[in-house]
């Protein structure tokens, strides 16, 4: 096996590298394909990983917006940062990924890192109630969107619904599963990033059929810290994901990811186009 062979698909996916001129390179991942371009959740953990690589960033990861312009195609990936504004316990960023000769950004982003002291500590917040993974079947899906195959879930609820016909009334948007990369590895700050925008699209449920569908803005709001989730060592997560409203081409959707011992760690919340 060669080194790049040894490599986790996910640390391939979201590898960053300085050019000479100090320009920030990645490559979009055929790995994790969606639809029309690159998984949006890629995208994320990749501007992420460039950002905590960045010699003047500090503190940790606490909100995460990104606007998916145009749809990330195959090839060389540029990414411009800067910091916008810092003060003694946050920094502001922006982010742009650029590619080709296209003068306009495929994907802009900004991202807030904060110094997390130690402080009270309060969880209002409770975890859904699930079984153990060994009670629950593991969902199959046909091999047609690559990214999907990077992953495994097991649904207690609100598995995906293939109807040949729109679901009358519609079905639930809410669903509840574990989630864990195909070929585990701990969940860290940029793993969070991606597994954000694992959410299947709440359209997809209920309508129980698959319409043209597509991210057009993801904030994640990290409630862990790096330390946090090297303590845990968790492999997987739970999620629960809903949705408030569809209407006139555009639907909101919200998840939660959840450490196995209920420690809640990221909340997400995106705006969707979808055709139906």
């Amino acid at each position: 096996m060669t080194r790049q062979q040894s490599i986790h698909p996910f640390e391939r996916a979201i590898a960053v590298r300085q050019d000479s001129d100090g320009t920030v390179l990645a490559e979009a991942s055929t790995d994790y394909w969606a639809f029309m371009g690159q998984f949006g959740g890629v995208t994320a953990a990749t501007c992420l990983n460039a950002l905590l690589r960045h010699p003047d960033a500090a503190g940790q990861p606490i909100a995460l917006t990104v606007n998916f312009a145009a749809p990330i195609q195959e090839g060389a990936l540029r990414l411009s940062l800067r910091r916008m504004r810092a003060s003694k316990s946050t920094q502001h960023w922006s982010i742009e990924i650029h590619q080709g000769d296209d003068p306009e950004p495929r994907t802009t982003a900004t991202a807030v890192l904060a110094e997390r002291r130690q402080s009270w500590s309060h969880q209002p917040a409770t975890p859904p109630s699930m079984p153990p993974i060994e009670a629950l079947r593991e969902l199959v899906l046909p091999d047609t969107v690559p990214w999907v195959g990077r992953y495994r879930f097991w649904f207690e609820s609100g598995a995906p619904v293939r109807s040949s016909e729109p679901l009358s009334p519609p079905g639930t948007a809410c669903s509840r599963f574990w989630l864990a990369d195909a070929i585990e590895r701990p969940v860290d700050m940029p793993s969070l990033a991606s597994m954000a925008d694992t959410f299947f699209g709440r359209i997809f449920q209920v309508r129980g059929q698959i319409v043209p569908f597509g991210t057009v803005s993801l904030t994640t709001y990290f409630h862990s810290d790096a330390d946090e989730l090297r303590a845990i060592a968790a492999a997987r997560v739970i999620g629960r994901a809903g949705a408030r409203r569809f209407h006139r081409s555009y639907s909101d959707q919200s998840g939660e990811l959840w450490s196995p011992d209920g420690r809640l760690l990221a909340t997400s919340h995106q705006i969707a186009y979808f055709k139906a």
